[in-house]
């Protein structure tokens, strides 16, 4: 199953994001590479606040897809980060989250080529170790 979000669906995360941290006293904002870069400079923009190149105490740190866990728990010491994603694939623990969706929902984000999106299931399920049955 693909969803596929929209710009539109991006700008009201960022104002939905953006409330959330208005009051907060954030040293900056950094964006995982790639997936959080986008949203990241938006809220940098909407914010305010410096988009800073690699995580420092106090800031925030965003992604796109929250999903096994693995790319912000590399952050999860940084004294006084706040996380937040665009989208989790699992219910929000120490994270902040926009939505949620299903584990095996494939999204394709509006920056993304949507005429490589096989190319990157495939990809995703190599890396995965997935085995895809062709029927």
């Amino acid at each position: 199953m693909t969803r596929f979000f929209t710009w539109n669906d991006f700008d009201k995360s960022v104002e939905c994001i953006a409330h959330k941290y208005k009051f907060l006293k954030l040293s900056g904002i950094y964006g995982v590479p790639r997936g959080g870069l986008c949203l990241a400079v938006a809220l940098s923009h909407k914010l305010n606040i410096p988009l800073i190149e690699k995580p420092l105490k106090n800031c925030l740190i965003v992604d796109d897809v929250f999903e096994t866990g693995i790319t912000l728990s590399n952050f999860k010491n940084i004294e006084g980060a706040e996380f937040c994603v665009l989208i989790s694939k699992k219910k929000p623990v120490w994270w902040n989250t926009v939505s949620f969706t299903k584990k095996n929902e494939w999204i394709v984000f509006p920056w993304e080529n949507k005429e490589n999106e096989i190319n990157e299931i495939k990809h995703y399920n190599i890396k995965r170790g997935i085995k895809i049955i062709q029927k």
